[in-house]
């Protein structure tokens, strides 16, 4: 593939390059399949010459990526302590050492290329987020590319590139050949532009293959291209082709040994072209197309004979092998090489891809005797669980407890108890958490030390269900046995639950003590635990109305579970932080945190309600379509757990949502409904929220017993110490309901920053509030055009359109509306999102087709 009109991008690179030396910097090259990302990193790499040490990394399209493909490539070039820890499975961290002293090593200016990072396993993605926070202090220049149009917004790569520092990071979108280079090159060929251009898009790699075709009747694929292509070969070489078709990448030298002759025929046709010690296609569009054309007994044949050489390779990587067994229907290879494969995946951390090799184990584990298969269970389980899985570790559960139970191992019968307990927990089912919970204590026999950890449980539910005098029992007898015994986890997730009931009755001392517990559990390599305790300190302060207190812990929490790819812990935190920045204002922002919480792998539980109640009460606001049905979701996920902290906040949510609607007596019934619930657990802050939208809605006046302070005045009428008291508490969305309540200053504010937010519903619902009240001077609403809110967009994201119109640059829109660059990266994503498109080109040209931007806020 030739490279044309990539001139200004290769000198871009290059000016990269000389600025790294004095500090790192990040490239990330964009664009289709066959738009010529690889042909413009290997020249760039080329034209370094020996200004640069190249470090290539690829990642492949494996049915299960390998963890850390792209290191393991490095590591092979490298030699050394990186290769060493790779090829001894060692931890995630030190593998990442090992690397950060191979750049540091060496005098060579170092370029580390990583290819088709779309494809990258989560301990590669791991990797990408380390290295990219700790490039700018080494001269090393970091090129990634992938594909967008393979990364939707859900996709994981999405948040490790926005969590890049963006001093440090230079996005490159490769566009398609302009009509000028293909008529040329189509002249050269003696082809007619116009069929050329239409039939490839200005597509380098089909403008290639299509220009390089001796067929006069110009076939219409990529597929055509190259079967047309192997057609020409003789037999031997065509088969040697369709072998490496099964082999993502790249074949290795193994592969082709043997066959010089066949090789070099392929070569020299232009089907294969050499890598590294073997052969690929040209791009992994072509050999996709090769092997889909291939007939389903074919492929199978072809992948159990690639399973028959590799399995000989010394060193290959078990996922590699899984791959061709799964395609070749070899379950005995699936198993042998699943739990291979499902270990070196655990050990690096790559929870997801280590539960996706152990769940094709499992489905071919039948032959292997009870106990085996009962250890096999459980370690996939606990793979599940890190990766989020709740459900599914939980079916894993149950069916290694069956197994435990025939066995009658009493000790190991307990252990499944106990995790069926957490995992049902997690999943939303309350009543199988606490029914085996129960037994789990039952079970045991007295002097078991699997008591502590039993009681422990036994306090972590009465916990979560705000039982707070059980919890502190329940935990203090965890811990005293914990102790006694020198069992750590448990002392330290005991430790947790009472820290955890104490931090919420006002307990200052329990923050020390849960940092404390985070510490020791950390170092002891309790990650699970560490987490928690991180969590704790970050969800406790949005249980008690304090959200600028929960907004710095957020972010210590959700790094520290995405660098341990703790994918519950994440989706949770993701939609804790929508509930905060709902709070703060930043809606945008919430919204963004939503749809990555809820575009995650699972679909129910714990895990995705704070999502859920974000985005539901966001667009009851906005008065935007889905709204109630969001809140009926949230609201079923909350009745599966049972507990105030879920419960408690979609009531008030759905009263809120049904007093817009004009409902008001829904709104009383929802409200009375967690009222209730919140006043017999004494929870401070759901009961007062609820009891003032109970009032809010006609019902009578009343102040709980301990109702949290700002709640207090709201309900007495004090509405300017209760709107000082949410300031102070980051709760700039609660001040504006005391604000609306206040004289005709303070309302006109919460209806302008309404206005500002876009919330047409609730603002349509303040003002007739005002007219009721004898408001005479009630500011109207904004107007916007028809087609800006028929495209769904607030006032903030159409000026922010406007201005991306204009070819303004991020920190130019920041400049221009006063804004954060954060806030505008939100605004922009919400934009797309909204708009269905993926670029803010795409954006750009749709706005203009529907006449969408309107005129500029200055």
């Amino acid at each position: 593939m030739e490279l044309w009109e990539r001139s200004g991008t290769l000198e871009l690179l290059d000016e990269l390059l000389r600025e790294s030396t004095r500090g790192g910097r990040v490239v990330v090259v964009a664009g289709e399949a066959g738009i010529g990302k690889s042909v413009l990193v290997t020249e760039f790499a080329r034209r370094c010459g020996a200004r640069a040490r190249v470090l290539w990394g690829g990642c492949d399209r494996l049915l299960t990526p390998r963890a850390l493909g792209p290191l393991h490539d490095i590591g092979r070039q490298t030699g050394g302590v990186l290769a060493d820890r790779l090829g001894a499975g060692a931890a995630q961290e030190e593998i990442f050492t090992a690397f950060l002293e191979e750049l540091s090593g060496t005098r060579s200016h170092p370029l580390i290329v990583v290819e088709d990072a779309h494809w990258a396993d989560e301990a590669t993605l791991d990797w990408l987020l380390w290295l990219g926070r700790r490039i700018g202090r080494l001269p090393a220049l970091l090129v990634v590319t992938y594909r967008d149009d393979e990364v939707g917004a859900g996709h994981p790569l999405r948040g490790v590139l926005a969590a890049l520092p963006s001093a440090l990071v230079r996005r490159v979108r490769l566009r398609p050949l302009s009509p000028a280079c293909v008529t040329e090159q189509a002249g050269l060929a003696g082809r007619d532009a116009a069929t050329v251009h239409r039939l490839t898009g200005g597509n380098p790699l089909l403008v290639t293959e299509l220009l390089g075709s001796e067929d006069a009747a110009v076939p219409a694929t990529v597929q055509d291209l190259i079967l047309d292509r192997l057609r020409s070969l003789p037999p031997p070489a065509r088969e040697l082709a369709h072998l490496v078709s099964v082999l993502p990448t790249r074949a290795d030298a193994a592969v082709v040994a043997g066959a010089p002759d066949q090789v070099e025929t392929c070569v020299d046709a232009g089907v294969l072209v050499p890598a590294g010690d073997g052969v690929a296609f040209r791009h992994e569009l072509l050999r996709g197309a090769v092997e889909e054309a291939l007939s389903p007994t074919r492929r199978v044949v072809l992948h159990r004979r690639a399973l028959g050489i590799l399995a000989d390779v010394q060193g290959i990587d078990p996922g590699r092998l899984v791959h061709h067994a799964l395609n070749a229907g070899d379950g005995t290879a699936i198993l042998r090489y699943g739990q291979s494969a499902g270990a070196g995946a655990a050990r690096q951390g790559a929870h997801r891809e280590a539960a996706a090799h152990y769940r094709a184990a499992v489905a071919h584990a039948g032959g292997l005797p009870a106990e085996r298969r009962a250890e096999l269970l459980e370690t996939y389980a606990e793979q599940a669980y890190l990766a989020g899985l709740a459900e599914e570790a939980l079916r894993v559960r149950q069916a290694a407890l069956l197994l435990r139970q025939e066995l009658g191992q009493s000790e190991l019968i307990g252990e499944n108890l106990r995790w069926i307990s957490r995992l049902a927990w997690w999943a939303g089912h309350r009543e199988q958490a606490w029914e085996a919970a129960s037994r789990l204590v039952t079970v045991l026999e007295p002097g078991d030390p699997r008591l502590a950890m039993a009681y422990s449980n036994q306090s972590q539910l009465h916990m979560a269900a705000h039982q707070l005098d059980e919890a502190v029992a329940w935990g203090a007898r965890a811990q005293d046995l914990a102790d006694r015994l020198g069992d750590v986890a448990t002392s330290v997730h005991a430790v947790i639950n009472v820290s955890t009931a104490r931090l919420v009755r006002g307990d200052e001392g329990a923050w020390e003590e849960l940092r404390a517990a985070h510490e020791r559990a950390d170092a002891a390599g309790l990650a699970d635990h560490a987490a928690r305790a991180l969590v704790v300190l970050a969800t406790v302060p949005v249980q008690l109305a304090e959200y600028g207190v929960a907004a710095q812990a957020i972010e210590q929490a959700l790094t520290y579970a995405t660098d341990h790819n703790l994918d519950g812990y994440v989706q949770y935190l993701l939609g804790v932080r929508a509930v905060v920045r709902l709070e703060s204002c930043d809606w945008d922002g919430a919204l963004a945190d939503a749809e990555a919480s809820l575009t995650r792998t699972v679909k129910g539980g714990v895990a995705m309600f704070p999502a859920l109640l974000a985005r539901g009460r966001i667009l009851a606001a906005r008065g935007e379509p889905g709204a109630a049905a969001i809140l009926e979701e949230a609201a079923r996920q909350a009745e599966r757990t049972g507990e105030v902290q879920r419960l408690g906040p979609v009531a008030a949510a759905r009263s809120e949502h049904f007093l817009w609607s004009g409902a008001a007596g829904r709104a009383r019934e929802e409200a009375r409904h967690g009222l209730d619930l919140a006043v017999s657990v004494r929870h401070p802050v759901y009961a007062g929220e609820l009891a003032y939208r109970w009032w809010l809605a006609g019902g009578d006046r009343q102040v709980p017993p301990g109702t949290a302070a700002p709640y207090r005045m709201m309900i007495d009428g004090a509405w300017a110490d209760a709107a000082a008291e949410w300031a102070r508490r980051g709760a700039l969305y609660t001040r504006l309901l005391a604000l609306s309540a206040g004289d005709q200053a303070a309302a006109e504010e919460a209806l302008r920053t309404l206005d500002g937010l876009g919330a047409a519903t609730s603002a349509r619902w303040l003002r007739g509030e005002l007219r009721k009240r004898g408001f005479t001077r009630i500011p109207r609403g904004p107007r916007r055009a028809t087609a800006a809110n028929a495209a769904g967009l607030t006032p903030r994201q159409a000026d922010v359109l406007a201005l991306l119109a204009e070819g303004l640059s991020n920190a130019e829109i920041a400049a221009r509306l006063s804004l954060s660059a954060k806030t505008v990266d939100h605004h922009i994503s919400a934009v797309l999102a909204k708009l269905g498109v993926t670029s803010r080109g795409q954006a750009v040209a749709l706005a203009h087709r529907m006449n969408l931007p309107g005129e500029t806020a200055m």
